[in-house]
C-alpha cells in the first residue's frame, strides 16, 4: 500500500467568484474523485465508494440521511460530500511518533484545522504528561491504567464527563452509557446538544418524542414540502435526491433561508444521464428570502391566515376530526395567533404580505405536508419556540401520521440520533434507567447530569477534573472557543479517543491522553470473528455497518475495546457487567439493548435483515407521550433579533468542502469562494450603507447586551445576496463570537444564529490583519 506523504500548511491566494445557481452534475464527481485519490489508493476508492451505503457495507460517517429500500438503491448511493468524508477517513497517511517528536503541542496548536487533519490516522496511544510539551508513545495497558487511575482518585463520579459525537456507533454508545453510569454519573454530552437539542425538546413538548415523524417513503406522497433553514447540497447532498424525486411525483418545494443556497435552486442528479447532460431540476417553486431568525414569525403568519381561511369557509380549511380526538390546546393557540400582528410578522421576516399568503395559498391546495429544518432553525434563542409553531402548522391541518406528511428534523452526523437511543443524554428518562438497573443489577444514578455547555461551566469552575472524549472535536464545535479552550486546560486529565488528529488534541490538560482507533471503513476482528456495527439515520431506520479495509495500524483498537477495557480497570468487581465478553462479541452488547430500549427487541436477528428496522414513532400512531396524551398546540411568544444602526445579524455556517468542524479545502465553489475561509459574506446595499467595499478587511465584532464584546480578526467582506441587514461567515472560526451563556431557551443549545455584529477595519482597534 503506497502512503501518502505529509501534507504541507495550505497557502493559497482568496479568490471570488459569483456563486453557482446549481449543485452536484460532473463537477461534484470529479471533486470527489479528486479528493479521494489524493488521499488514498485506485484500489481502497473503489472499495469504499461501491461498499458505501449498500446492504451490508460500510455506512456512511458523514450525515444522516436514510437510505432507500433495498432494491431501490444506486450502485453509487452517495454524495460527494460521502465520498470525501469516507475517504479521508480511509488516506493512506499516518502519523507515527516521530511526528509528535517534530511537532510540539505548542506547533500543533499554531495550525489550521485543514492541516491538523491532514497528516493522517492515528497509528498508536499517544501520552502528554506534566510539564512535557510533546506527545510521546505508551502501550495501551499503561494508556488505559493511567486514565483508570485517574477516573478512581476522584471525589466523585460527577467530577468526569464523557462526550461522544454522531460518528458513534450504537455499541459503542451504550457501552460507553453503560460504562459512565456504572461508575456513577450521568455527565454524558453530546454533539446533539449542540446541533438538534432545540428539536428533541419542542418534539417532546408537543408529539411526546424527541425524533421526526417522517420516513424517506413519505417524500414520494408529499404534494408539498418546506425546507427551512437548511442547505441540503452541502450538508445532506442526498436529500436533493429525494426532493427531486418528489418534485417528478408533483410535489411543489418552498426554500426558507437567509441565503439562496445552489442546490434549493436546481439539482443535476449525477446519477442520473440528464443530470451529467442536461440541464436538471429546479428544486424549489418559491423561495422566500428571510431574515436571519424569522422563521418564527413566518410560521406564526402562515398560522395566522389559516385560521382566518377556517373563518371564511368554516368546516373546509382545519382537520377538526384531528384536532378534536388528537390535539389539545387549540384555543388558547387560536387566541394567540390572532394576537400577532402583521407589522411584527413582516418586519421580522423581511417578506412582503403578498409572498406569505402566496405559500399561504399553497398549503391550502395541499394535503399532505412536510416541513424539514436543520441548524438554520435550532441554533437561535427561540430555537424551541420555532419548532413549536412548525408543530403548530402541521397540527392545524392533520399533517402527522400520515403518508406524505409529518416533522423532518435533518441530523448532520451519521448516528447522533442513534447514540441518544441507547442512551447518551444527561436526562435520560426514568423508564431507560429502570430497565438498565434491572438488566445489569446496579442502580444507575438519577440525577440528571451535565449537558456539553455545562460540562464547560463545570470545566471552568474547577468541577470537572477529567474529560474523555470519543470521536468528535469537541473544542472546535463547542462555543466561545477561547473559554472552552480555557475550561478544557484546567482538567487534571483530557483524554480523546479518535481516528485522526485535530485542535482538541493541542488543548490539554495536565495529562492528556490520545487513545487511536478503528475507523467505520475498517475490519473490525474480536476473539469470535469479524464484528459489525449498527447505526440510525435521521428516519430511525436502524442498520448495520461492516468495515472492508485493513486498519491503518496492527495498534489500533476499536472503540468497544477501549471502552470496555477501561471500564474493567476503572470498576473491577464493582458491576456484573461482562466486559470482557461485549469486547469478544458486539452481539452480546445488542442482545442486551434489545431488553431495553423498545422497538429493538430480537436486535441481532432483525437488523441483518435488507434494510435493517425501523423504530416505531408512536406519534405516528396517534399516541402521543405527552401530558394530555395527545398532541399539545403551544403559544408562542413573538420574537426576534435586533440589530441596532450600524451593525448586521450574523449567521455561522459550514462550507461546502467542509465537515462539521473540519475543512476539506479552503473551497466553497457553490458559494464562489476559493482559497480561503475568513470571509463575511455581506449583502451589497448593506455594504454600502454601512461605508465598507466589497475585498475590505474587518474584524467582526460581536455585541452583547451585557456590554461585552468578542472579536473575530481579519475577514474580508464579499458581497453575497444574503437577506438584508444580515449576513454570514464560517464556523468553527467564528465560534468566538459567540458566549457560552448565549443559549437557546429550554433546550441549553449554544445559539450560534442571529449574532449582532458590527463590522470594523482590520486592526482599528490594535487587533492584527
Amino acid at each position: 500500500m503506497q502512503k501518502k506523504s505529509p501534507r504541507e500548511e495550505p497557502r493559497e491566494e482568496l479568490t471570488v467568484t459569483p456563486p453557482k445557481t446549481w449543485a452536484t452534475g460532473a463537477p461534484a464527481v470529479l471533486h470527489a474523485l479528486g479528493y479521494s485519490l489524493e488521499e488514498t489508493s485506485v484500489r481502497r476508492t473503489g472499495t469504499t465508494l461501491l461498499t458505501m451505503n449498500q446492504v451490508d457495507g460500510i455506512d456512511c460517517p458523514g450525515c444522516a440521511w436514510a437510505d432507500p429500500s433495498p432494491g431501490h438503491r444506486h450502485r453509487n448511493e452517495y454524495c460527494e460530500n460521502g465520498a470525501k468524508h469516507i475517504n479521508d477517513e480511509a488516506t493512506t497517511r499516518r502519523l507515527t511518533p516521530g511526528f509528535f517528536r517534530e511537532h510540539s503541542v505548542s506547533d500543533l496548536a499554531r495550525r489550521s484545522d485543514r492541516w491538523l487533519n491532514q497528516q493522517g490516522r492515528l497509528t498508536e496511544p499517544m501520552v502528554k504528561r506534566p510539564g512535557s510539551d510533546h506527545y510521546e508513545p505508551l502501550g495501551w495497558q499503561e494508556a488505559i491504567g493511567l486514565l483508570a487511575e485517574e477516573l478512581t482518585s476522584l471525589d466523585s463520579p460527577d467530577e468526569a464527563v464523557f462526550y461522544t459525537s454522531g460518528r458513534v456507533s450504537n455499541e459503542a454508545a451504550f457501552t460507553l452509557q453503560l460504562f459512565a453510569r456504572a461508575f456513577g454519573t450521568n455527565n454524558l454530552p453530546d454533539c446533539s446538544n449542540m446541533c438538534h437539542e432545540s428539536s428533541g425538546f419542542a418534539l417532546h413538548e408537543t408529539l411526546g418524542t424527541g425524533k421526526g415523524t417522517v420516513a424517506l417513503e413519505d417524500f414520494q406522497h408529499a404534494d408539498l414540502i418546506f425546507v427551512v433553514g437548511q442547505n441540503p447540497g452541502s450538508n445532506h447532498p442526498r436529500q436533493l435526491s429525494a426532493l427531486e424525486a418528489a418534485k417528478r411525483n408533483g410535489a411543489r418545494i418552498v426554500a426558507v433561508n437567509p441565503l439562496p443556497e445552489a442546490g434549493l435552486l436546481r439539482f443535476k442528479n449525477p446519477q442520473k444521464a440528464r443530470g451529467i447532460v442536461g440541464r436538471g431540476v429546479d428544486i424549489a417553486d418559491r423561495f422566500l428570502h428571510i431574515r436571519i431568525g424569522g422563521d418564527l414569525a413566518l410560521f406564526q403568519g402562515l398560522n395566522r391566515l389559516l385560521l382566518e381561511a377556517e373563518d371564511a369557509r368554516p368546516g373546509t380549511v382545519l382537520d377538526h376530526d384531528f384536532i378534536r380526538t388528537s390535539t389539545s390546546g387549540l384555543a388558547e393557540f387560536s387566541r394567540h395567533a390572532r394576537s400577532v400582528a402583521w407589522e411584527d410578522i413582516l418586519s421580522a421576516t423581511g417578506l412582503t404580505r403578498a409572498e406569505i399568503e402566496a405559500v399561504a395559498g399553497e398549503v391550502l391546495r395541499s394535503e399532505r405536508v412536510i416541513v424539514c429544518w436543520a441548524m438554520g432553525v435550532t441554533q437561535h434563542r427561540h430555537g424551541v419556540p420555532t419548532i413549536r409553531e412548525i408543530v403548530n402548522f402541521l397540527l392545524l391541518r392533520g399533517n402527522v401520521g400520515r403518508a406524505g406528511t409529518g416533522a423532518c428534523p435533518v441530523r448532520g452526523h451519521s448516528n447522533v440520533q442513534g447514540d441518544r437511543t441507547v442512551g447518551i443524554w444527561e436526562q435520560m428518562p426514568d423508564s431507560f434507567l429502570d430497565a438498565l438497573r434491572d438488566e445489569f443489577g446496579f442502580e444507575p444514578p438519577r440525577e440528571h447530569g451535565l449537558d456539553s455547555v455545562n460540562s464547560i461551566r463545570a470545566m471552568r469552575a474547577g468541577r470537572i477534573k477529567v474529560f474523555l472524549g470519543v470521536a468528535g472535536n469537541f473544542v472546535r464545535a463547542a462555543p466561545d472557543s477561547e473559554v472552552t479552550e480555557d475550561a478544557m486546560r484546567r482538567c487534571r486529565l483530557t483524554a480523546h479517543i479518535s481516528t485522526k488528529l485535530n485542535r482538541s488534541h493541542t488543548v490539554c490538560g495536565e495529562t492528556a491522553l490520545i487513545l487511536p482507533t478503528l475507523g467505520r471503513t475498517e475490519r473490525d476482528i474480536q476473539a469470535t470473528g469479524e464484528q459489525f456495527v449498527t447505526v440510525e439515520d435521521s428516519m430511525s431506520e436502524v442498520h448495520t455497518s461492516r468495515g472492508r479495509l485493513r486498519p491503518a495500524s496492527r495498534l489500533l483498537l476499536s472503540e468497544v475495546a477501549i471502552l470496555c477495557r477501561l471500564a474493567r480497570r476503572t470498576l473491577g468487581d464493582a458491576t456484573t457487567v461482562p466486559w470482557e465478553h461485549f469486547e469478544n462479541d458486539y452481539g452480546a452488547i445488542r442482545d442486551r439493548i434489545s431488553r431495553i430500549v423498545p422497538g429493538l427487541h430480537d436486535y441481532n436477528r432483525r437488523v441483518i435483515r435488507p434494510g435493517g428496522i425501523r423504530l416505531p414513532n408512536p406519534a405516528n400512531d396517534g399516541a402521543f407521550g405527552t401530558e394530555t396524551g395527545k398532541a399539545r398546540f403551544t403559544s408562542n411568544d413573538w420574537q426576534m433579533p435586533r440589530a441596532p444602526e450600524g451593525h448586521l445579524l450574523l449567521q455561522t455556517l459550514r462550507s461546502h468542502d467542509q465537515w462539521n468542524t473540519v475543512p476539506y479545502t479552503d473551497d466553497d465553489r457553490y458559494r464562489g469562494i476559493h482559497g480561503g475561509r475568513r470571509v463575511v459574506l455581506v449583502n451589497p446595499d448593506d455594504i454600502e450603507e454601512l461605508g465598507l467595499s466589497g475585498g475590505l478587511r474587518v474584524d467582526l465584532v460581536s455585541v452583547w447586551e451585557d456590554g461585552t464584546e468578542r472579536r473575530a480578526a481579519g475577514f474580508q467582506v464579499v458581497p453575497y445576496p444574503s437577506a438584508r441587514g444580515c449576513a454570514a461567515a464560517y464556523y468553527p472560526e467564528t465560534n468566538v463570537l459567540v458566549p457560552l451563556d448565549h443559549v437557546a431557551e429550554s433546550s441549553n443549545q449554544p445559539a450560534s444564529k442571529g449574532l449582532v455584529v458590527r463590522l470594523e477595519p482590520a486592526g482599528a482597534a490594535g487587533t492584527p490583519d
